[in-house]
């Protein structure tokens, strides 16, 4: 389950890092202005975005302006919206327009919003986009829209899915927490509790999006992720240690004074064996030690034999 959610983590940073940036080489071609239902793209923002309707028929206007020293040919226009990279609805129309250098060219064409219902819903940020011969994106100009989806569209599945994830590795978590089953290792603890971290920032975020309260560029979405997932590390990694279960670290350190001191055993033994064996070799070299006796005594005699001895 971990595994799972993380991988997810993994494939929408993937998604991320192959969405073609804005530094993009475009030939000098730009958008200079461009409308979609009667309303400006570049004045749009949280507080007035674009509002696109399923189903709906819109006009869309492009004014392109070629600021280069080449022509530049225009076969499709694109009007599409991005989460985290990952583009959840898109609309091409094909178009053969070319602009000469320094000239300025206006498109217009109708666009019928078909099976957005099931493509996305809340604020999504997007971008109206012009490509070239070569199926690159030339120019575009950014804005954030309001979709009036469902729910149940991809967009709201995969926010249901990543909740549901995060969820089972939020308790999961708690119980090992709980029922003191937490790894001995600061290090593995907190990578235990790293997964739901992640989870908790992503769904906060999806949540905002669907309810239509805020929409943060990608950058703003990894980081707010990056920072509740080092929330939950620190957290895994400052929890006391669970009973009957020692901590690595202090494990090292304990082994550590052990060999310490078995080694101050070791150099004591030794010295007190040097110790006896110069006593011993002391006591050799002296002269020897004579019995205070007059006679030696009679090993094996009986009483009698004594007697009769003490009687001579």
């Amino acid at each position: 389950m971990r595994r799972v959610v993380a991988a997810l983590v993994i494939a929408l940073s993937f998604g991320f890092m192959v969405v073609p940036s804005a530094a993009a080489d475009s030939g000098g071609l730009v958008v200079t202005s461009a409308t979609v239902g009667g309303q400006d793209v570049a004045s749009t923002n949280l507080g007035a975005p674009l509002r696109l309707v399923p189903g709906e028929v819109v006009d869309v206007e492009l004014r392109v302006a070629n600021n280069g020293n080449h022509a530049a040919h225009i076969r499709r226009a694109d009007l599409s919206g991005r989460v985290l990279g990952l583009v959840f609805f898109s609309y091409l129309v094909p178009l053969d327009v070319s602009v000469a250098p320094g000239a300025t060219e206006t498109v217009r064409y109708r666009l019928e919003l078909i099976g957005l219902d099931g493509q996305a819903n809340g604020l999504m940020r997007g971008d109206v986009a012009v490509v070239g011969d070569n199926g690159d994106r030339i120019a575009w100009m950014p804005m954030i829209t309001d979709v009036r989806g469902s729910l149940l569209s991809v967009y709201g599945l995969f926010g249901i899915a990543l909740l549901v994830l995060t969820v089972l590795a939020s308790v999961d978590a708690a119980l090992a927490i709980r029922r003191h089953r937490l790894s001995g290792n600061r290090w593995l603890r907190g990578l235990r509790l790293l997964t739901p971290g992640v989870g908790v920032g992503l769904v906060l975020l999806f949540t905002a999006t669907v309810l239509r309260l805020w929409v943060p560029p990608t950058p703003v979405w990894l980081n707010i992720a990056a920072g509740t997932a080092a929330a939950f590390f620190a957290l895994g990694y400052f929890t006391p240690t669970p009973d009957g279960q020692h901590d690595d670290d202090a494990d090292a350190d304990v082994a550590d004074e052990d060999a310490e001191r078995d080694a101050h055993i070791d150099e004591a033994d030794i010295d007190e064996a040097t110790m006896g064996t110069a006593d011993i070799e002391d006591a050799d070299l002296g002269e020897p030690i004579l019995a205070d006796v007059d006679e030696p005594a009679l090993v094996g005699a009986d009483s009698s034999t004594l007697v009769d001895k003490s009687a001579d």
